[in-house]
């Protein structure tokens, strides 16, 4: 073992063999000479006196470098510098007499390319802080100059202000309306009183207190916005309905309707926009107690007395007789509710039955979100028994009780080793709750998508061929082995569930139809996710052949390694889909292979796979594939069809033209949001004129 002049301390072995070296190790601190490789970070210390590992990283990815602050086990990205071109192996530190220059390495820079530069002596190094301050420092003299000042302000840290305070040019103060708290912390530092004592039991007394020109520091992360692409009342509702929210933040472009939601999980001071420039414009709304009860005057001056003392007893008359009323159509109200609770009851084979009152202790009260769904959102939790658990909360106007009846029993009769468990349920008045086994790594998106390798590796090919196999399985198994065929309607990447071997289950049943033996096909109303809808579903038309489509959209997305609707591309490339079918009939679809992982070194394999895609993609549906067939094609029992159109005959496809400033006619806001589906109840009438709708769009462009 041998401690270098640079500070590096190495172990050889017998033939002078470098074994380990600590430089390959780095800890809060860069030396010069020094590299941060990809997969690797730096950890700052608790303290300057506590140097146990503490809350804030910089991490090195494929994409650049990235700086998290750690709350409650979620990293909330602050700082983040993206490379020219990715692919970032490294980045390395050197000295070159006067000062320390900090170099990215990645191939697509040619040469190394200098981030970051600082004046310094030779005994500087970079040295991350335990505030998450990126600093020089030297022994002689002692120097702590900030490299990171470039690209943060004071205030775009996250622990630079305490929750409810006003970060302005690096000075924290109480938000205008909120006082400072009686209460001081064991500093002797007083803090903002929380405004927001709110509990998940009265969420129908909560309101939003709303400010402008406020931001977060997570706008650094496009991630972890909780809606995209939304306005600004969806942002409320979304806070309302979230018992955790306890502010929410909106931004849009100043010349958009729409923006990103953000929904922090436990820093909650504000920034201050006031006189910053940018195209940007900021929400803030804190969550609060309607308090409006309180502020009703009492009484009036010059009252007569009579008209008061008639109408009290008219009053009375008419409580008398609306009491009673009322209290015979409760009766019968309280019979039918009751009557619906005996049909769970009475049930054969129907899972476990759960108390609103045990999974609220299972969740601690709801806490910590796994994620959100169409018709809710989904909580972590722990059984009795030590038992991990998934509880799916279903928002209450998003089914009627018969369709949550029919839904338990469907999902709770069938069983396969390629679909989410269903474990129990729960029905107590309005509370509508499923049981479903716990999945460890979470949905497929967050590993195909992931642009944090730190967070999730990417996927190699041999994990990605066995998820799609597992996907079509499952699939196989809802159309053709079930009592009556089930069709999902909504397979995408967040409905695909990834257990601790990453193996695939289909999960999220809330918009599946059943269509019985005899029936070809049926016709509903609009379901499904934009971008993943197939064409023939604009017709209102059903067969289980809808699903064949969308798997043909995931398994490009799995292969590709990007979405199929990416509006971070630039406007030419955001729907992949047109790239893919034009790749694919000029023999190309080499090109569309991702590059990460090892997936370039079984480029055939992922082109035949992309191939069984487009053989799925077809726009004629009968010349699509059973499941079934894909599942030999995938197992190499069978071969598949080569006679394949490239045209993309899709209606969603006039969205593309919208959104790239064209005229092609569009279904208006009817059919927005983030999913088709009956998450609001419609009349008969509503929804004929929906399917008109959709009928005269289709023929006014062309599709139809």
């Amino acid at each position: 073992m041998k401690m270098m002049e640079n500070g590096n301390l190495v172990l050889y072995d017998s033939n002078n063999n470098t074994i380990w070296q600590s430089f390959d190790h780095p800890t809060d601190t860069l030396l010069p000479g020094q590299k941060l490789v990809r997969g690797k970070k730096m950890v700052a210390s608790v303290s300057d006196t506590n140097i146990s590992e503490g809350n804030y990283y910089l991490s090195m990815t494929s994409q650049g470098l990235f700086g998290f602050y750690q709350a409650n086990n979620v990293p909330q990205m602050y700082f983040k510098s993206l490379a020219y071109g990715g692919n970032v192996e490294s980045i390395e530190l050197n000295y070159d007499g006067s000062k320390i220059v900090l170099y990215i390495n990645a191939p697509a820079l040619g040469a190394p390319w200098p981030f970051i530069n600082a004046r310094a002596d030779n005994s500087s190094g970079l040295f991350l802080r335990h505030d998450g301050h990126l600093l020089v420092y030297s022994t002689s003299p002692y120097n702590t100059n900030d490299v990171l000042t470039r690209f943060l302000s004071e205030c775009d840290y996250p622990t630079v202000c305490r929750d409810y305070e006003l970060c302005s040019n690096g000075r924290c103060s109480c938000l205008l309306g909120i006082a400072q708290d009686n209460q001081t912390n064991t500093q002797g530092e007083s803090r903002c009183a929380e405004i927001n004592a709110t509990t998940c039991d009265n969420l129908q007394h909560h309101t939003l207190i709303s400010y402008e020109n406020l931001s977060h520091f997570s706008y650094t992360d496009d991630d972890a916005a909780a809606l995209n692409g939304t306005d600004i009342e969806s942002c409320k509702k979304e806070c309302l309905k979230t018992c955790a929210c306890r502010v929410a933040f909106f931004r849009q472009r100043s010349n958009s309707l729409f923006g990103d939601c953000f929904i922090p999980s436990s820093v909650l001071y504000f920034i201050d926009e006031r006189d910053a420039q940018n195209d940007y414009k900021s929400y803030a709304f804190i969550k609060s107690l309607d308090n409006k009860e309180n502020g009703r005057g009492s009484s009036r001056s010059n009252v007569n007395y009579k008209i008061i003392a008639g109408s009290i007893v008219g009053a009375f008359l008419l409580v008398v007789l609306a009491t009673g009323f009322w209290f015979v159509l409760l009766r019968n109200k309280g019979d039918e509710e009751e009557g619906m609770e005996d049909n769970f009851d009475n049930l054969s084979g129907m899972p476990m039955r759960f108390t609103y009152q045990a999974l609220k202790l299972a969740t601690g009260d709801f806490q910590e979100k796994l994620g959100q769904g169409g018709f809710g959102s989904v909580f972590d939790g722990t059984l009795q028994n030590g038992d991990k658990i998934a509880v799916k909360r279903l928002d209450a106007m998003g089914q009627g009780k018969k369709e949550f009846l029919a839904e338990v029993k469907t999902i709770g009769s069938i069983h396969h080793v390629n679909l989410v468990r269903l474990i129990g349920f729960c029905a107590e008045k309005l509370h509508r709750l499923l049981i479903y086994e716990f999945m460890c790594n979470g949905s497929l998106d967050k590993w195909i998508f992931c642009k944090e390798p730190m967070l999730r590796p990417p996927l190699d090919w041999q994990t990605r061929r066995t998820i799609i196999l597992d996907i079509a399985k499952g699939l196989a198994y809802l159309h053709e082995e079930c009592r009556q065929r089930i069709v999902h309607l909504d397979i995408k990447p967040q409905n695909i569930l990834l257990d601790g071997e990453l193996r695939a289950k289909i999960s999220d049943f809330g918009l599946c139809k059943l269509i019985d033996r005899d029936q070809s096909q049926v016709v509903t109303t609009m379901r499904g996710t934009p971008g993943y809808v197939a064409p023939e579903l604009f017709s209102l038309i059903i067969t289980e052949k809808a699903d064949v489509y969308s798997f043909g959209i995931v398994v490009m997305e799995v292969v590709c390694g990007r979405k199929n609707l990416d509006r971070s591309q630039p406007e030419e490339c955001i729907h992949l889909l047109p790239i893919f079918m034009r790749k694919a009939e000029e023999g190309q679809l080499m090109d569309m292979v991702d590059r990460s992982n090892n997936m370039q070194l079984y480029r055939p394999e992922a082109v035949q796979m992309m191939k069984v895609a487009i053989w799925c993609l077809q726009s004629d549906y009968k010349r699509r594939p059973s499941m079934s067939v894909v599942v030999k094609v995938l197992e190499g029992s069978l071969d598949m069809e080569t006679d394949l159109d490239y045209t993309i005959h899709n209606p969603i496809a006039a969205t593309r033209d919208a959104e790239l400033g064209t005229t092609t006619p569009i279904l208006p806001s009817l059919l927005s949001g983030p999913r088709f589906g009956p998450e609001e109840p419609r009349t008969p009438a509503v929804s004929q004129l929906l399917q008109c709708l959709v009928r005269a769009n289709q023929r006014f462009a062309g599709t139809g």
